[in-house]
């Protein structure tokens, strides 16, 4: 875990611009049974949709003290917190997650919680991605495989659903490949909270995108299920998608 923390008594010093307040959430998230005040607060880039010196500011019901927690991904589009229990101490936790506004749809996520009495990063995306690994190749007779090492498995895609056109311009008639292919898997794109069992206790689905030759051409999707095991987040399940084939055409 990284306590990350920047806990002040003011606002981010030598701004030129107060920072806005850009959504409000109200809930217990220390666990002394008062409701706390949640602030997404930042700075909006001029004529643009981009915030900068995104900033958490936690407002605690009981004890009327503030704290403050510059994100460690603190520049982003559409930024947005969630409250809910990840940790299964029936505590809420803070998701913050915004875009990064790059062609990948890479998006920006950190979860903090409230742990031996003090606020503490649990998670943030782009650590989490770095941990895993993945090759993705294409095959002879229309296939490519996705190996993942985090769990250890391989996916076998059929792409036969790509289209003539498609499959002509890598493929010999005979279906072997014209020349080797290697695509990739981005990191995170989306990152949604879900209560599976509906405990109570919320879950995280990770989707990455699957590329083959560029980064339009998508072959499909990486789906992550996260479960806190009472360290960290770990892949409860994983599971690869892929789109269906349009029979409207």
């Amino acid at each position: 875990m990284n306590d990350g923390i920047n806990a002040t008594s003011g606002f981010i010093p030598n701004l030129q611009v107060a920072p806005k307040i850009i959504q409000t959430k109200f809930g217990d998230i220390n666990g002394d049974g008062f409701f706390d005040t949640i602030l997404l607060t930042g700075v909006q880039k001029p004529d643009s949709p981009l915030w900068q010196h995104l900033t958490l500011i936690v407002f605690y019901g009981r004890t009327q003290q503030f704290e403050q927690i510059i994100l460690k991904e603190n520049v982003g589009y559409n930024p947005t917190i969630f409250l809910g229990d990840f940790t299964s101490n029936h505590i809420e936790d803070i998701l913050v997650v915004s875009d990064t506004g790059g062609s990948g749809g890479i998006i920006n996520a950190e979860i903090y919680s409230f742990i031996d009495g003090k606020m503490r990063q649990i998670f943030d995306a782009e650590s989490f991605s770095n941990q895993l690994k993945f090759t993705v190749n294409f095959q002879d007779h229309y296939q490519a495989t996705v190996q993942s090492s985090t769990p250890p498995k391989r996916y076998t895609l059929n792409l036969l659903y790509k289209g003539k056109e498609y499959l002509a311009e890598i493929y010999n008639p005979n279906g072997t490949l014209k020349e080797p292919i290697e695509g990739w898997v981005d990191p995170i794109s989306g990152l949604y909270p879900i209560d599976f069992d509906r405990d109570g206790i919320y879950e995280l689905l990770a989707m990455q995108k699957i590329s083959g030759r560029y980064h339009a051409d998508g072959l499909g999707f990486v789906e992550n299920v996260l479960a806190w095991d009472g360290h960290r987040f770990t892949i409860d399940r994983q599971n690869v998608s892929i789109e269906g084939e349009d029979l409207t055409q």
